[in-house]
């Protein structure tokens, strides 16, 4: 679900967040923003009004959760499917977390990048859309 938007993009950061960010806002708005506050541990002050800068700070835990809204699997799911996808992008491209932390933008440590990857550590749609281009850039 998530991974899927991002091998549909363009591997740019910002394009990948751009395809993140109308994934949410489409389950947001098939939803409602009251479904989402109540049935998720998001505030509603959150949503409401949410802009691409707002939605963009969600983690993808959240993200996941919006999306089993208005989709068809389990929020964990979403999130294990990713990181999976994730994982696997870095095997086929051969990338370690340090090149990786080297070549994004967000200020995050290769240890860092490891323990989001791993669901240790919370990670933001915009770190993964960082974290998603350079692995397809490097696939590709």
């Amino acid at each position: 679900m998530l991974h899927e938007a991002a091998t549909e993009a363009e591997a740019e950061a910002e394009a990948i967040l751009d395809a993140y960010l109308g994934l949410v806002a489409e389950a947001i708005e098939t939803v409602g923003d009251e479904r989402v506050a109540a049935e998720t541990s998001i505030d509603g002050d959150r949503l409401e009004g949410t802009t691409d800068e707002g939605l963009s700070g969600l983690s993808i835990e959240e993200t996941a959760a919006i999306l089993a809204l208005a989709g068809d699997r389990e929020p964990e799911t979403i999130v294990y499917e990713l990181r999976d996808h994730l994982l696997m992008g870095m095997t086929t491209a051969v990338l370690d977390v340090d090149t990786i932390a080297g070549a994004i933008d967000a200020d995050l440590s290769g240890q860092e990048v490891q323990q989001a990857l791993e669901g240790r550590a919370p990670m933001t749609l915009a770190q993964l859309s960082e974290i998603q281009a350079v692995i397809e850039d490097r696939k590709r």
